[in-house]
């Protein structure tokens, strides 16, 4: 009995732990993707700007412009999040397709992905 009890004892102190760092590594990864969040909301917001009526050619570019830049600017931190925890991979990776496809159509899927990160319950 005291044979099994040196094996058994440690070995729950190492899962309680996991635990414990799992529990805190995900809180990270959702504060991180917050982050993220408030940067592409930011961006989300120029660009709905640029696509007002009334602008001139160069008004809408400088909006557009400062839209991508802000949304750039938000990948550092959904990196973070990824590295963190794998499930926010679908927010930086969104993010980076900003470089190859308009804006105007990751719109929705970013909108979505960040509605789920400022929830209560954030989970992917």
């Amino acid at each position: 009995m005291a044979r099994l009890r040196r094996v058994v004892v440690p070995l729950s102190w190492m899962i309680v732990a996991g635990l414990g760092l799992a529990a805190c590594g995900s809180a990270g990864a959702v504060n991180e993707a917050r982050v993220a969040c408030k940067q592409v909301n930011a961006a989300l917001v120029l660009q709905h700007r640029s696509e007002a009526p009334g602008l001139t050619a160069t008004e809408r570019q400088n909006l557009a412009g400062r839209a991508m830049s802000t949304l750039l600017a938000s990948s550092s931190a959904a990196a973070q999040a990824t590295s963190a925890d794998g499930s926010w991979n679908v927010l930086q990776t969104t993010i980076q397709e900003a470089e190859r496809v308009p804006l105007t159509n990751l719109v929705p899927a970013l909108t979505r992905i960040c509605q789920v990160a400022d929830s209560p319950t954030p989970y992917l």
